[in-house]
């Protein structure tokens, strides 16, 4: 099925910690693409339920209506259904499955214009889900930081806390929570309990 085409297609990726403004930015952009009537699709996955169910909103408060789907099967089902589609924008993104990567290039392909949000590490500071491949084959990528909470220097890693303490490496990658859950923190005052040190082989003489 051949989707509407109204310009070359291309993929853009807004990315970093949390709390750095990355629903915002991408509201933002959805925003400037409704105010030049172009039609929107804007979705998140069903397991970011923390402020709402049918929008995506950021830390800051901004919002715009959004589909939740499990996955990246679910958009391309609605979107056969829906060509008269311009633009899909994505948010957490890195909580989708591999096909989403494959996905988000046919699009782009066929002439839409994909912007994604997501984490781009996970709260071990290690590549999160599909960002990696997406960061090195979309056209255009925003990294964003925030502050850190410990020295307000640039934060570029998502801090873990568990009952206030700094979670242990072999924790579950996936925990969905705000302010009482995370926080952002620089390289120096990032703390993770058990990590892996260099060198990561053992010496087998």
């Amino acid at each position: 099925m051949m989707y509407h085409h109204y310009r070359p297609g291309y993929v853009e990726v807004i990315t970093g910690c949390m709390f750095a403004g990355k629903t915002e930015e991408l509201i933002r952009r959805i925003k400037v693409f409704e105010y030049a009537k172009k039609n929107v699709a804007v979705f998140k996955p069903t397991i970011d339920n923390r402020y709402s169910e049918n929008q995506v909103i950021s830390h800051a408060g901004s919002s715009t209506s959004s589909i939740n789907v499990r996955d990246s099967h679910e958009i391309k089902d609605y979107l056969d259904e829906h060509p008269e589609v311009d633009v899909i924008a994505i948010d957490e993104i890195q909580f989708f499955d591999d096909d989403i990567v494959l996905l988000i290039d046919e699009l782009a392909g066929k002439g839409l214009r994909v912007m994604c949000a997501g984490l781009d590490t996970n709260f071990r500071a290690e590549p999160f889900g599909v960002m990696p491949t997406l960061v090195t084959t979309a056209e255009f990528v925003t990294k964003l930081t925030a502050v850190c909470t410990v020295c307000g220097a640039p934060a570029t890693r998502t801090q873990r806390l568990v009952n206030g303490k700094p979670a242990k490496y072999d924790d579950p990658t996936i925990l969905v929570g705000a302010a009482e859950s995370y926080e952002a923190r620089c390289r120096h005052d990032h703390v993770i309990e058990n990590k892996p040190t260099y060198p990561a082989r053992k010496d087998t003489k």
